[in-house]
């Protein structure tokens, strides 16, 4: 895995692009490149992975086409026989580039893997930029006057200067936890959306969609899907493997990381754990990792350091990220690094195997006129008018609020007006992915696809793994087993009486895992950061201070607000940045 940045247009020289790629110098510590000519200069930062000759280093040139890439194509050894060469190298990225040469964007459905790329045709002057089907690597990018400069994280944009904060992208930042593509923070810096393609030539800007998979539900047994799950992870999950370095996978007490490390032979397996047996998945994960024969390490964190987290936080993500999880994320990928260079994660199970509570808990079945009421009633931020506010709701404003962080209501309530919009439309994310016509679990199962999966959870993932330089690949996201999990009705996966998700991955792996694993409560990785609070108000009422003294808050909030990791994220963002 690497990074990758460059610019085109006046700005375009190689001392910018080369402090571009020094802000990216922990995803690829291993080697920095650039390449340039008039008007144009592509930088990259390289984590060895495929390949470690220098015949493998980045920008790589091939004729008049040059390419800046981070990610793994899985399949290239495939696709590189079916291509004349020549060649120098073993790697994934010269086969890309052979691609990409020859076909172009048209090639991205042949591929399979995990991207972030750029690529220079210098006889058309035609910059194409690409992201990966499902949003497992980042790629950013910025309009300038007479040009285009992008990067694989924010720091490197803002190289250039930083613009002013999007007071809209603030607003879905409390709404969502995270700031959802194409937005970022800042006015003018874009996110590539997931699945799509960029095309910058002479000026003009287009972007086009290059993955629509299809939502079609097909008649089929349970046995026999079952049976097809089985036979496409066997395919899958081996092929992530794909490495000239040490591997590992992260195994915790859940079914999503202990089916990855079945289907693989006697791999190197990693756990975290906590202090607070409350919160410790150790004891299932050694379990797992006996009964699998892995090579198993595992380590227990102290009580979680808060102020550690919330002064790491901003640094990581770039803009504000709302998700407690991610500092158990970045402490098992730097307890990981010591060992590793890649690391196979279960990311991805809940979204395509149904495994949230809200595929059981018939979400927007509540609604009626006393929680309708009482939404109206109620002051917006205490406990029962949020849990009133969400039962309330039906249709998509209900499938936001079983996804999203705090509500509309809440937002309008809490934010200084000078950062609110009359009438915004805070569904618009989500909205463009709700799909009418599918039935009720359908629906919520493509809105996690779509959505919180790569704004969420794989931002989650990809910053704070490489913020140690390891790469984190999730085989359960692999396009070919999406593909197949859309098409099999979701009633098949999900037990709402029972309350239970995941049926058949939960059939498939009873025999093969030690009594009594799949019994066991989901216990997450998220921070207890309400107990924490309870045992340091100050730091909250401080944190809410403050946003009030820069005008983001009208009034004060309680640490007891369900929602308080966001106002205490948001606080030390403004800090960073300040």
């Amino acid at each position: 895995m690497c990074g990758i940045a460059g610019i085109i247009g006046s700005s375009a020289s190689i001392d910018t692009v080369t402090a571009m790629t020094d802000r990216l110098r922990h995803r690829g510590p291993d080697g920095a490149g650039i390449w340039s000519a008039p008007g144009i200069v592509l930088g990259h930062r390289r984590l060895s992975i495929l390949d470690l000759s220098h015949a493998a280093d980045e920008p790589m040139v091939f004729g008049e086409h040059v390419l800046t890439y981070n990610g793994e194509i899985y399949n290239h050894q495939a696709l590189r026989a079916g291509l004349p060469g020549p060649w120098r190298s073993t790697g994934d990225t010269e086969v890309l580039l052979h691609l990409l040469a020859r076909y172009g964007s048209s090639c991205l459905p042949k591929t399979v893997g995990m991207f972030a790329f750029a690529s220079w045709d210098a006889g058309a002057r035609r910059l194409l930029l690409a992201r990966d089907r499902l949003g497992i690597k980042p790629l950013y990018y910025r309009i300038l006057p007479d040009g285009i400069a992008f990067g694989s994280e924010l720091k490197a944009l803002l190289v250039l200067g930083r613009p002013p904060i999007d007071a809209s992208a603030l607003r879905d930042f409390l709404f969502h936890g995270y700031v959802p593509a194409p937005k970022t923070i800042f006015s003018g810096i874009c996110k590539l959306p997931a699945a799509h393609t960029l095309t910058w030539e002479n000026g003009r800007v287009s972007i086009e969609r290059y993955w629509e998979p299809s939502a079609e539900v097909r008649a089929r047994t349970s046995d026999d899907t079952l049976k097809m799950i089985d036979e496409l992870l066997h395919t899958v999950v081996p092929a992530h493997m794909l490495s000239d370095v040490p591997v590992g996978v992260f195994l915790s007490g859940g079914i999503d990381s202990a089916l990855t490390t079945y289907y693989l032979d006697h791999p190197r397996t990693f756990s975290l754990g906590f202090d607070a047996r409350d919160r410790s998945e150790l004891e299932a994960a050694r379990s797992a990792a006996a009964h699998f024969h892995t090579v198993h390490t595992d380590m227990t964190a102290q009580a979680a350091d808060f102020e550690q987290a919330l002064e790491a936080i901003p640094a990581i993500f770039d803009e504000p990220f709302a998700d407690s999880a991610a500092w158990s994320n970045y402490l098992i990928a730097e307890f990981a690094r010591r060992e590793v260079t890649v690391a196979l994660s279960g990311e991805g199970g809940d979204e395509v195997f149904c495994g949230y509570p809200r595929y059981w808990s018939k979400v927007g079945s509540r609604s009626n006129v006393l929680n309708r009421a009482l939404t109206r009633l109620l002051p917006p931020l205490g406990r029962l008018a949020s849990s009133m506010q969400r039962q309330a709701y039906v249709g998509l404003p209900a499938y936001a609020a079983a996804l999203g962080g705090m509500t509309a209501a809440q937002i309008e309530d809490v934010l200084d007006g000078s950062w609110r919009e009359r009438d915004y439309d805070y569904l618009w994310f989500y909205r463009q992915f709700w799909r009418e016509e599918l039935s009720p679990l359908a629906k919520l199962r493509w809105l996690d696809l779509h959505t919180d999966l790569a704004e969420g959870l794989l931002t989650k993932v990809d910053r704070t793994s490489m913020a140690h330089s390891l790469e984190v690949r999730p085989p359960l996201l692999d396009h070919r087993l999406v593909e197949f999990m859309l098409s099999v009705d979701p009633a098949l996966l999900v037990d709402e009486r029972g309350r239970r998700g995941k049926l058949l991955l939960r059939r498939l792996m009873q025999p093969r895992l030690p009594p009594g694993h799949l019994d066991r409560p989901k216990s997450g990785f998220g921070l207890p950061v309400h107990r924490w609070l309870k045992q340091h108000p100050r730091v909250f009422q401080e944190a809410v201070g403050r946003l009030r003294e820069r005008g983001v808050l009208r009034r004060s909030v309680g640490p007891e607000f369900r929602r308080a990791w966001s106002l205490l994220v948001l606080d030390r963002w403004f800090s960073a940045v300040a």
